[in-house]
């Protein structure tokens, strides 16, 4: 991945930040990009004191100006994207009968229109280079569903739906577009569950223990890779066997 510059969104913690500090490792030169511009840095710091080359960028995924402003200044300053990855994610729980509007549209606006917007960003880039590799973070919910996450998983089924179409819009230009579709990862996300919460989610799981981080990021990794050069479309899922 020499050369390559890739961008993830999320990148300031948990599955963004082992994605990134993958990458890093692999060679790429880092955007990482969220939200949190001290965490931001210290990400970018690791992966500095790794060896390799990050720069960071303040990016709202629920505001469509601060995508433009963000994928704008990293093109000014490398001219193109290679690789991109849409990891940031919101969840609002609640039953449907109860969720407010508001937390429906702050989650399928970070979570599906986000991606989307950014990617809208970074493809003509590739499309130019003909080279380029898109990677969805969706979710088993996503597959699967989930009661209480009426949001969450309609914004990461529908980021499966985003993946499907993009591969076969930009397939021709030698752009991949995958989705990596975790399952139960230890994030500060599951470290909220109570103890019984967390057992009944290990029991569903066959390989018996939480993924980690840096199982979705090995994902990731291989699809940002020349490797997977034939590889489009696909949902891959890092799930332990807990969807099949």
């Amino acid at each position: 991945m020499t050369n390559r510059t890739a961008f993830v969104t999320g990148a300031s913690r948990g599955i963004g930040r082992a994605i990134a500090l993958a990458l890093g490792k692999a060679g790429a030169r880092i955007v990482v990009a969220s939200n949190e511009p001290e965490n931001n840095e210290k990400v970018a710091s690791e992966i500095r004191e790794a060896g390799g080359e990050a720069v960071t960028v303040y990016l709202d995924l629920s505001s469509p100006e601060s995508i433009k402003d963000a994928f704008g200044t990293v093109l000014k300053q490398f001219g193109y994207i290679d690789i991109l990855v849409n990891n940031a994610g919101v969840t609002k729980d609640g039953l449907a009968v109860r969720m407010k509007p508001a937390d429906w549209d702050l989650v399928l606006n970070i979570n599906l229109r986000g991606a989307f917007l950014a990617a809208q960003q970074a493809l003509p880039g590739m499309m130019k280079e003909r080279w380029g590799r898109i990677i969805n973070i969706a979710s088993v919910v996503g597959q699967s569903g989930n009661p209480g996450q009426a949001n969450y998983v309609a914004s990461k089924a529908g980021v499966i739906g985003l993946t499907k179409a993009l591969a076969q819009e930009v397939g021709s230009r030698n752009i991949t577009v995958n989705a990596v579709a975790p399952g139960f990862i230890e994030t500060d996300m599951t470290a909220k569950l109570t103890p019984e919460q967390r057992d009944a989610m290990l029991a569903k799981v066959p390989l018996k223990r939480a993924g980690l981080p840096e199982d979705v990021a090995a994902a990731v990794k291989f699809l940002a890779s020349d490797d997977a050069a034939y590889i489009t479309g696909l949902i891959l899922s890092v799930n332990g066997g807990m969807y099949m």
